[in-house]
């Protein structure tokens, strides 16, 4: 499978997304540490390149697909692009709205859904198959009778951060993140709208980018402010860049190079600022958080960000993936283990 006849059939929208993220961060100031403690010793090679990154997935040159859980070997249709890993299943679909389900465990079971238009997402549980089209259109399916559940229209958006969240299904209720700063929740069950929440309403970039359930709260975040709903909805405005939450803390990272930590609540435990870096990632180990800094570095900070040290790395551009405690880059992989 070659990458340009992947890149040919994303989306307008999302390839523009990022050209002017990565273009407006080529012009800025180079981040450049007092102290370097050495190079980073754990480097790895990926044996294969990659060709394109959804919110829990990566696609490989080589046709494997980079799970949470590892690799997968995938039989992906020519111009088809992976979504999501969801149940069990990989989703992909082509830019006219072809949409395939393929299942892990059995490369046997298979499903096809033919939506005619270009889809951000989707995600499955049992039966249902839940979708969010580019056009912030959201419909629900039934997988064994490709009948349409629901159906909801959104409001189209232009430019979007290429960051995109799956639908989640939580019991009955299906929460659909938004290209436009909504939360919609859904009950498959009456197939009814029941309540919209806005997390942040920008003109461009707006939609949500990262979401979890934290301390019995959805916490949702777009790349201009982050949510807290719980008993009462709580929002704080960032320039966000990159999101985590371990043991019910929040890390986040932002585009003025802080690294700030909050509780469920978003009260600010400490912040700390690195003048100029644009980091491009975050993973927790050992209580350490380990950040990726894109002119060639990787910080390793105490969990209470109170102690650092910062090493060199060696770092090729290309997509960034991360998952089983590496950092996946282009070609190889950097590990914090």
């Amino acid at each position: 499978m070659e990458s340009n006849k992947i890149l040919k059939n994303i989306p307008l929208i999302f390839l523009l997304s990022l050209t002017i993220f990565f273009s407006a961060c080529s012009s800025k100031k180079l981040y450049e540490p007092n102290v370097v403690a050495g190079d980073w010793q754990n480097y790895g090679e990926n044996n294969a390149t990659i060709v394109a990154v959804a919110s829990n997935t990566a696609l490989l040159d080589n046709g494997e697909v980079l799970t949470q859980e590892g690799r997968v070997t995938l039989n992906l249709e020519d111009s088809f692009r992976v979504l999501s890993k969801s149940d069990g299943w990989i989703i992909s679909a082509n830019i006219d709205g072809n949409l395939s389900l393929q299942y892990i465990a059995d490369e046997s079971m298979q499903e096809k859904f033919e939506l005619k238009k270009t889809i951000a997402t989707a995600s499955v549980k049992d039966d249902i198959l839940a979708v969010l089209f580019a056009d912030n259109e959201m419909a629900l399916y039934s997988i064994a009778t490709k009948d349409l559940i629901f159906k909801e229209k959104g409001s189209a958006q232009k430019i979007i951060d290429s960051r995109v969240v799956n639908p989640y299904f939580m019991n009955d209720l299906v929460l659909f993140f938004t290209l436009d700063g909504k939360i919609v929740i859904i009950s498959s069950k009456v197939k009814k709208r029941l309540r919209t929440v806005i997390v942040s309403s920008e003109d461009n970039f707006n939609n949500i980018i990262y979401s979890k359930i934290v301390d019995n709260k959805i916490v949702a975040a777009t790349g201009h402010k982050i949510l807290s709903m719980g008993e009462k909805e709580i929002r704080a405005k960032y320039e966000l860049r990159n999101l985590i939450e371990v043991n019910e803390t929040i890390y986040l990272t932002t585009k003025q190079g802080e690294l700030i930590s909050l509780t469920p609540d978003l009260q600010v435990n400490k912040k700390v600022k690195f003048p100029f870096a644009h980091f491009l990632g975050m993973i927790e180990h050992n209580n350490k958080i380990y950040l990726l800094e894109k002119a060639g570095y990787l910080i390793e900070m105490s969990k209470d960000l109170l102690e650092y040290k910062v090493y060199e790395v060696d770092l090729e551009d290309g997509y960034v993936f991360i998952a089983n405690k590496k950092f996946y880059i282009d070609d190889q992989f950097l590990s914090v283990e």
